[in-house]
This record gives structure tokens, C-alpha cells and sequence, in this order.
């Protein structure tokens, strides 16, 4: 069989693009080696992570019902009903992707795709082996987790994103090796549900790619939360026991100590799948098992592309991996393409409090040698925030002092992840400080705090 185009793995790029290629009018087949579409997004990833969080905000509202003047007396989690629900919402988008591949006349094929060169692609199921042929390729196949060296991943006691999201009930203990996005969510999340957590992580502060004030608020108020922060620190010599797990703890000033916890979560990155896909048989060129693509996602090889997580050079979200699917399919059907800004992709950790962030932090535009200078709006002093309940954190905007062009903005607060929107929104279409100053924020709004920020860079706020 021959098509216009093969996408390889069904994650949130592989599906998108399958999707626009089938609206452009190429003939497309998706082929993906699990049951189902969706990727480790959907099934192990962004979906059922932030089911649980939101589970988790539900569940500190009952904890403290009193602060909403709200009588609740003894609330009760149900676990397992935590999991069905968490379930269902992964199965009903499943089943969404299915029709999407209908309504769009895409292909699906089920099995192990591995390259053989010349637009040839073998694929490997229990019905046997098939050879299809296509003008043009997208890689998609994703990352999984990286683990320690020496160590494996088990249902009972270490565990990554996959056997966590699993766990029948919620531990009385975890430890969480590595405060990236994955490590904190889950602390968050478990820490709420009554779990007493610690958070371990090798470099200087929790969520290093952030801006340094948004790390040293998260770990402020997660200390706060009861959530034991213990950066510059070193993990080893870990243990499975009879009732979970030891390990020894190297802290920041040179002490040892030995942490038991009942289950430990291992979140310290994810590889990219690319090492037996049969990039051999191609002229795909790698950095670390990475990808590299032009701005068009093509590689090396005429007609291969690859997009998402196996990309070199673009942090590994699900939103990126949509955004190169779209500019690859565009390339394949002649049509304009936009290559992707690096500076303009948005982050996002739904902790709580949450962050989203997008840009320079303030150290790299200083790095970088602009005049930079900042605005900065906390939360308590939004209204809506107050209404809430949630006033921890703010609003950062980093800004070229010459021209009021906004380098990044820094929000660590009550929904940052959708606040940071606005400030994507305005970074892409090239708006100045002073425009953001101009545009009218609804009342009362949390977003009405990127208005403050924007505001306090020329020191002109009006609530703080």
C-alpha cells in the first residue's frame, strides 16, 4: 500500500497531523504500537496527571470546608472512584481520536513501525509482517522515562508516570526523586490527598527551568503545604524493602541521612524513542538519541520528518509536538509554513499553586545584554484571588527597558497555566509593554493581574 504520507505514533503531534494531512487531502496512515491512540499524553501523561489535580483542588476544598463557610464533616476520598473517573476521561478521548481518524479518512494501523529507507516503512504485528510505502514521513514516536542507572520500574515501590498513576490507593509516604514538571505535579497532587511527601532534587532549586523567583516561591509554599523540599541534594544507594523503599539522602550541606517512604517516584526526564526505529536505514542525523530538523521538521532524509519529543532543540510538551505537526504536514502539502519560536512556547505546571511561564527569565535576558526591567503583581492583591482563597504567588513581566519590548513573562499563581495565555498571545504578535498597559482587564478577574504586572513595570500598578 502507498500514501502520501505514514505518521508514526499517535501522541497529540502524531494524531494532529494525521488530522490536518487527512483535511489537506493527502492520503494518510497512522500507525501506533499500543492499543489505543493518544500516546503517553493521553494514556500515562498530561490527561490523567491533571485529572488527578483537579480531583486534588476538589478534595482541599472538603478538607477545608470552613474557609468557604461550607459544613462539611468527615469527607471521605474514595480512591478507587478517583481512578474510574481519571479513567473514563482518558477512554472518552480515546474513543475521540478514533472518530477523529474516520472523519478525516486516516488509516490506522496497528503495530511496530520500524524505517527501512527509501520511503519504505515495515510494520510488525500479531497478524505478521506488511510493508507500506509513502512519498513522505513523520516520526512521532515520543519519549518514555528515564530511569536510574542500576534501577527498574515495579508496580509496589518505584515507580515513573506510568505505575504511578496506577497505584490502587494513595501512599502514606512518598519521596520524589527530581522537582521537574512530573515531580512536582505528583507531590502536589499526593501531598493534597494526605500523603507526607519529600521532593529531592540534584540542582540548586525546585522547577530549574523556571525563573529563579517562581522556584523559590513554589518551594516556599509548598514547605508551607507540608511538602519537604530538599534541592542541591543526592539520591543513592536505593532499596527495595519489605514495606517500600530506603534510600540515602546526600543534602546540600554535605549531611547524610536515610529517607524510608513507602513508594518512590522516580522523575528525573525522558528519552526520546528513536533507537530501534531503524533510523540506521536512513540519513536521520541524532544528538543524544535526539533528532535534529530544520525549520520545516525535515531530516536529513528527503522526506522524513520528526516532530515532538524526539526533536532536538525543543522542550519536550505536548503542545510543541502539535505545533511541529502542523508546520510539517503545511511543508508536505506546499503550503506556508512558520517554523517554530522557541521563545514563544508557552510552559505550564499545575501544581498549586500553578506556574505558566513563556520567554526570558530575568537572568537570561540580562545574559543576553538587554537593559531588562521588570514588573511584578502579587496575587494578593487581586480580587478575585481573594474570592479564591489562593493568594501565593504573582506576576512577573521581564521587559527591554529601550523599546518596552516584553522579553517574558512569569506567573506562579491561582490558574497560571491558562493566564499565561495572554502573555503567548501578546509575545506573538509583537505587542509592547505600553499595549499590554492600554488593554482593558475584565473585574473582577484573575487575569487582571497580568494587567497589574504589565502596569508595574513603569511602577504604575494600582492595586499593590
Amino acid at each position: 500500500m502507498s500514501y502520501d504520507l505514514i505518521v508514526i505514533g499517535s501522541g497529540p503531534g502524531g494524531y494532529s497531523a494525521a488530522v490536518r494531512a487527512g483535511q489537506f487531502g493527502l492520503k494518510t496512515a497512522i500507525i501506533e504500537k499500543s492499543p489505543k491512540l493518544g500516546g503517553t499524553c493521553l494514556h500515562v501523561g498530561c490527561i490523567p496527571t491533571k485529572a488527578l489535580l483537579h480531583t486534588a483542588e476538589v478534595w482541599d476544598y472538603f478538607v477545608h470546608p470552613g474557609d468557604q463557610g461550607v459544613a462539611c464533616d468527615n469527607p471521605r476520598l474514595d480512591y478507587p472512584a478517583v481512578l474510574n473517573r481519571k479513567n473514563g476521561i482518558v477512554s472518552k478521548h480515546a474513543k475521540g481520536i478514533d472518530f477523529l481518524m474516520k472523519k478525516n479518512k486516516v488509516d490506522v494501523i496497528k503495530g511496530y513501525a520500524t524505517l527501512k529507507g527509501g520511503g519504505r516503512v515495515e510494520v510488525q504485528s500479531d497478524a505478521g509482517v506488511q510493508t507500506l510505502e509513502a512519498k513522505n514521513i513523520i516520526i512521532a514516536t515520543g519519549s518514555e522515562a528515564r530511569m536510574i542507572p542500576g534501577l527498574q520500574a515495579d508496580p509496589e515501590r518505584i515507580l515513573t508516570n506510568i505505575e504511578i498513576l496506577d497505584m490502587p490507593a494513595v501512599p502514606k509516604t512518598l519521596a520524589v526523586i527530581g522537582a521537574g514538571a512530573v515531580g512536582v505535579e505528583f507531590a502536589s497532587i499526593f501531598n493534597r490527598f494526605g500523603t507526607k511527601v519529600i521532593v529531592m532534587e540534584m540542582l540548586p532549586r525546585l522547577v530549574p527551568v523556571e525563573d529563579e523567583e517562581v522556584s523559590k516561591e513554589l518551594e516556599r509554599v509548598f514547605k508551607k503545604q507540608g511538602i519537604r523540599c530538599e534541592t542541591g541534594a543526592k539520591a543513592e544507594n536505593i532499596q527495595r524493602t519489605a514495606t517500600g523503599v530506603t534510600l540515602t539522602l546526600t543534602l546540600a550541606n554535605g549531611k547524610q541521612e536515610v529517607v524510608e517512604a513507602e513508594k518512590l517516584l522516580v522523575a528525573v526526564g525522558r528519552k526520546p524513542i528513536t533507537d530501534k526505529i531503524g533510523l540506521e536505514n536512513t540519513r536521520v542525523e541524532t544528538d543524544r538519541g535526539f533528532i535534529k530538523v530544520n525549520g520545516h521538521q525535515e531530516t536529513a532524509e528527503p522526506g522524513v520528518y520528526a516532530i515532538g519529543d524526539v526533536v532536538a532543540g525543543t522542550p519536550q510538551l505536548a503542545h510543541v509536538a502539535t505545533a511541529e505537526g502542523m508546520i510539517a504536514v503545511a511543508h508536505i502539502a506546499g503550503k506556508a509554513t512558520t517554523p517554530i519560536n522557541r521563545n514563544r512556547i508557552p510552559g505550564a505546571t499545575y501544581t498549586e499553586p500553578g506556574i505558566g511561564s513563556v520567554g526570558m527569565t530575568e537572568a537570561q535576558a540580562k545574559a543576553k545584554g538587554y537593559d531588562v526591567k521588570v514588573g511584578k503583581f502579587p496575587f494578593m492583591g487581586n480580587s478575585k484571588a481573594t474570592i479564591l482563597g489562593h493568594h501565593d504567588g504573582f506576576v512577573k513581566v521581564v521587559s527591554d527597558a529601550k523599546y518596552g519590548e516584553i522579553l517574558g513573562v512569569h506567573i506562579i499563581g491561582p490558574h497560571a497555566y491558562e493566564l499565561i495565555a495572554e502573555a503567548v498571545t501578546a509575545m506573538e504578535s509583537e505587542s509592547t509593554v505600553e499595549t499590554m498597559m492600554n488593554t482593558i482587564h475584565a473585574h473582577p478577574t484573575l487575569y487582571e493581574a497580568v494587567g497589574e504586572a504589565f502596569n508595574a513595570v513603569y511602577g504604575l500598578q494600582i492595586n499593590a
